[in-house]
C-alpha cells in the first residue's frame, strides 16, 4: 500500500472516529496531539474523564484486526504524550486509554475499546 493511501485512510477512520465518540457523548478536545516523537490521535472527554483515544483503521483485515495493531512500544509513547498533555492543562480528573478499531468496507464499522491500554 503506498504511503499516501495509508495516510488517506488513517485520516477518514480518525474523522469516524471523532464523529462516532461524539455521538457517544464525548467532546474532542484535541486531535493529532504531538509531544516529542509521539502522538495521540484524539483526546477527548466526557464527565470527568479525560480519554487517550488511539485509532487503528484498516480498509482489509487480512492481517488481523486493527485493534491488535497496538503494541507496547505504541502504548509507552502513548503514556508520554498523555502526561505531557495532562500536565499542561492541568487536568486532575480521571484518565482513560481507549482504542477505536475502524473497518473500511463495503460496510463501515467502528469498535470502541474503553481501557484498551494498560
Amino acid at each position: 500500500m503506498a504511503k499516501d493511501n495509508k495516510i488517506t485512510i488513517g485520516k477518514k477512520g480518525e474523522e469516524l472516529a471523532a464523529a462516532f465518540l461524539e455521538g457517544k457523548g464525548f467532546t474532542v478536545v484535541a486531535k493529532n496531539y504531538r509531544h516529542k516523537k509521539a502522538e495521540i490521535d484524539l483526546v477527548v472527554k466526557k464527565d470527568d474523564f479525560l480519554v487517550f483515544v488511539e485509532v487503528k483503521t484498516r480498509s482489509s483485515t487480512a492481517f488481523g484486526e486493527p485493534e491488535a495493531f497496538v503494541d507496547n512500544k505504541k502504548a509507552q509513547m502513548i503514556f508520554s504524550a498523555a502526561e505531557e498533555f495532562i500536565f499542561a492543562n492541568h487536568w486532575h480528573g480521571h484518565v482513560r486509554f481507549d482504542v477505536v478499531s475502524v473497518k473500511l468496507g463495503r460496510e463501515t464499522t467502528i469498535e470502541h475499546f474503553e481501557d484498551a491500554i494498560n
